[in-house]
């Protein structure tokens, strides 16, 4: 019997709270490039681990590091002085007996393919520097996969670890989602060239009235002047206002675009990039910095301290945990009448089977008028079932099939 409990939560619903505050970094944004890349190498490892080995065996790339280059930016187009550097770190398996893996060039491939494929201006050969620092994994940690039993379904965890998902996400978070999605869509891109990929979107809702703060770094090659370049940040406002009155019903709107912009000051006063991101020039990245699992950072929600990405999909609770706590409250939410909100709370104990969580709880936000008998028992059985069938949620985690950032 697994350890479920399953309680009602005397919480005002976050919706009906006064103040919100939901916050989303970017496909170009240096911490997201991170967690996003990082992760990559771990879906292409465990590709390699099963089509050599027929199972994914010990790795955690969930160490990762990118350093700002450096460049001299202009109008009509700036150069690279400096590239950036991506250091990739933490632990994996390059060889069972006398079956070696080529660790290094997989990071290295998976991450040029990754710049190559999402960011419009970044050559991966001539912008990006690469540095590997991934070692063999400690005794102890790899022994985990070899411990299985015949008959068991299921590795133990790799750690003593707690993660907490939610549902449903609020008209805020939703904004923000969709926001960044539509800034970074292929058919803005096309209308709006001259917009990069490094977009954070920051939403202050209080109570009734939504307060929207957006960076984008431009690309300078389509900046003529100063003046060019506030007539293009100008048309990107509205368009973006147009999209973001589409999506809601707040009785007020603001939106900030590139607040630190001054005119009379020419290239420094106004946010432009060689490549789109400020990882080309200001800012480096690093993995578990950016978003949470649900892909925004929510300031009013409870989050687990695990950075997700890059780790291996089998074993480590950090990702099995913090990913799945999001999918069963989802379900139960979904499936169970007259919940508010709920939340899903998973602790691991290190060497334990991951399907036999320490404690699994549901905590549930009810409606007036819902009653805990009426609900209690329906998603004990939900988180049940979901823990019985982990091993396709792993499976689907080990495809990529579900995202991280």
């Amino acid at each position: 019997m697994r350890k479920i409990t399953v309680t009602e939560l005397k919480q005002v619903p976050l919706e009906r709270q006064g103040v919100e505050i939901v916050e989303r970094k970017g496909l170009g944004h240096p911490d997201y490039i991170c967690d996003s890349i990082m992760n990559e190498i771990s879906i292409a490892l465990s590709k390699e681990y099963r089509r050599r080995f027929g199972e994914i065996v010990h790795h955690n790339i969930d160490k990762g590091l990118l350093v700002a280059g450096e460049t001299e930016g202009r109008f009509g187009g700036g150069t690279i002085k400096r590239p950036m550097l991506m250091v990739f770190g933490d632990r994996a398996t390059f060889q069972i007996d006398e079956d070696k893996i080529d660790v290094d060039r997989i990071a290295v491939e998976t991450a040029k393919n990754w710049f190559r494929t999402k960011l419009r201006f970044v050559d991966p050969e001539k912008h990006v520097k690469y540095q590997v620092e991934i070692r063999p994994g400690s005794a102890e940690l790899t022994d985990i996969f070899k411990r299985r039993e015949s008959e068991g379904q299921f590795l133990g965890a790799n750690d003593t670890s707690a993660a907490v998902g939610y549902a449903p996400l609020t008209a805020t978070e939703k904004l923000v989602l969709e926001t960044e999605g539509h800034l970074n869509s292929p058919d803005f891109k096309k209308s709006f060239p001259e917009s990069g990929e490094d977009i954070k979107v920051m939403a202050l809702r209080h109570n009734d009235r939504m307060e929207l703060t957006v960076s984008m770094a431009f690309v300078d090659r389509f900046i003529a002047s100063e003046n060019d370049y506030f007539t293009k940040k100008q048309s990107i406002l509205e368009a973006l206002r147009s999209f973001v009155e589409s999506k809601t019903t707040f009785n007020r709107l603001d939106i900030d675009f590139n607040t630190l912009d001054a005119r009379g000051r020419g290239l420094p006063g106004i946010y432009t990039t060689v490549t789109g991101t400020s990882a080309d020039d200001a800012d480096s990245g690093q993995v578990g910095r950016g978003n949470r699992v649900n892909g925004i950072i929510p300031l009013n929600r409870p989050s687990s301290s695990e950075a997700a990405a890059g780790k291996n999909p089998v074993s480590h609770v950090g990702k099995i945990y913090n990913l799945l706590s999001f999918k069963i409250a989802d379900r139960i939410h979904r499936e169970v009448s007259g919940i508010e909100e709920v939340y899903v709370w998973l602790l691991s104990k290190i060497g334990i089977p991951i399907d036999q969580p320490a404690i699994a709880s549901a905590q549930l936000i009810l409606s007036k008028t819902t009653r805990m008998e009426d609900v209690s028992t329906k998603a004990r059985d939900i988180l049940d079932e979901e823990l019985g069938k982990l091993d396709r949620f792993c499976d689907d985690l080990a495809e990529g099939k579900i995202p991280v950032c």
